[in-house]
């Protein structure tokens, strides 16, 4: 009878030390391989442009039990992707990007709200050009499971949000040129 109840204790226990482990929070590392912010907009009212950034990187807190999360940023505004080697120059210039002076974007939470277990919206505040202004990214898919071949804990994501990028000194050719950005990001990360 001793010994079961030294079991007992010790099954208990285990189940203690692995809930206290599966609720804590788990810091990510940005996959930039993975992870590209998009931007669309319309173009002159013809067609409605789509272009990218090809290096991202920053971090993700997620903690499913207390049903947490922090996410911060950083986008490399300098690897604008247009499909034009041109045109990623003139977007660059200054009353665009202005990447000479501005070379980063940044995104860092200050809330993220849930729904039932997964995130369906964040809240923060982006900057781009020196501009800081406040944001909610909708959330459209979100998994947080192993990744099947790093064998580590993984997350995933996909959201957007729409500004004005008037709003943030990158106005020029606006209204022709819509001032209506939508911003989508789709972000992988892996556990540090």
């Amino acid at each position: 009878m001793k010994t079961l109840k030294t079991l007992s204790a010790a099954i208990a226990l285990t189940a203690i030390s692995m809930d206290a482990a599966l609720a804590a929070p788990v810091t990510y590392t940005v996959d930039s391989s993975h992870t590209y912010p998009r931007f669309s907009y319309s173009h002159l009212g013809y067609s409605t442009q789509l272009s990218s950034f090809t290096n991202t990187s920053g971090t993700v807190v997620f903690d499913a039990a207390a049903k947490t999360g922090a996410v911060d940023i950083v986008i490399d505004m300098t690897t604008v992707n247009t499909g034009s080697t041109d045109f990623n120059s003139h977007i660059q210039g200054e009353g665009f990007l202005d990447t000479a002076k501005f070379p980063k974007a940044t995104f860092k939470s200050t809330k993220v709200v849930f729904d039932g277990d997964k995130p369906a919206s964040v809240e923060g505040q982006l900057t781009i050009k020196g501009v800081t202004k406040a944001v909610t990214l909708t959330v459209t898919s979100f998994q947080a499971v192993p990744h099947p071949m790093m064998k580590v804990p993984a997350l995933g994501a996909n959201a957007f949000t729409t500004i004005k990028r008037t709003e943030f000194g990158a106005g020029k050719y606006a209204p022709y040129v819509g001032d209506e950005v939508r911003i989508d990001i789709a972000i992988e990360a892996l556990a540090k």
